[in-house]
């Protein structure tokens, strides 16, 4: 099978599809030969999808009617979902003490809440098929306690993700080892990929002394996150489930 045949024939819903990283997904699967669907709360018209083999739809995955809609609409007009990278999530920086209630609910409810309800609407759609590959995305944050250095100097929290980010991306590393062990037996698997800092328009302003603790010397690449996807989406990695792959230049290894 040639590589860009890797994914012939099969169905991916990507959240978060508009952003950096969700749009490095889609085209990834896209490149290999995926029919892809990429969902965002908000499309613009300067973000084109770069490939035919990729729609636009919009997805709010706070709501479930909203999710309930979107994933009935694929099933109803594609006939199957083979794929699902939820990639949607927002950033939260500052410190724990200063943190907003509201702050903590906005995180979680997109970072956490979203990301089960797409997972929670792809089960039974999957089950059926008998196969199906889930990716989310995690981070390192919700690995190692943060990378700042608040005993050292204050401001580095200040500028890098926060404790309520941290709790919604553990969240979502745990929750993929429960759906794994849920779906094992329906040929489905559930694995995340967890990123450390990557380059992108919200990490212009990553600190400098943050960057110096990559061992690699560098940030990551969204195509780089997209490979780690595309590997654990594809039909021949059926063995690996409830793994969460961490793809961050050695900046946390366990």
């Amino acid at each position: 099978m040639y590589a860009t045949e890797l994914l012939a024939g099969r169905v991916a819903l990507v959240t978060g599809g508009a952003g950096g990283i969700g749009k490095a997904v889609a085209d990834a699967l896209a490149k290999y030969g995926a029919h892809v669907v990429a969902a965002d709360v908000s499309h613009t018209a300067s973000s084109p999808t770069g490939s035919p083999a990729i729609e636009r739809v919009t997805l709010d995955v706070t709501q479930r009617s909203d999710v309930l809609r979107c994933f009935d609409d694929v099933i109803q007009r594609l006939g199957r979902l083979d794929i699902l990278v939820n990639v949607a999530g927002v950033v939260s920086m500052g410190s724990a003490e200063q943190l907003a209630e509201e702050e903590w609910d906005r995180v979680m409810d997109i970072n956490l809440k979203g990301t089960f309800l797409c997972c929670q609407a792809a089960m039974p759609h999957m089950r059926r098929q008998g196969f199906g590959r889930i990716v989310n995305l995690g981070s390192v944050i919700g690995k190692n306690g943060g990378n700042p250095r608040p005993w050292l100097d204050p401001r580095e929290q200040d500028r890098a993700s926060n404790v309520a980010y941290g709790v919604s991306k553990a969240g979502v590393h745990i929750m993929t080892a429960f759906l794994a062990k849920e779906l094992a037996g329906a040929g489905v698997t559930v694995n995340a990929v967890a990123p450390g800092p990557v380059a992108s328009a919200m990490t212009t302003n990553f600190p400098q002394t943050l960057r110096d603790l990559i061992p690699v010397g560098r940030m990551g690449a969204a195509d780089e996150i997209a490979s780690a996807v595309v590997f654990l989406a594809a039909p021949q990695s059926s063995f690996i489930t409830g793994e969460t792959l961490d793809v961050n230049g050695g900046i946390w290894c366990d």
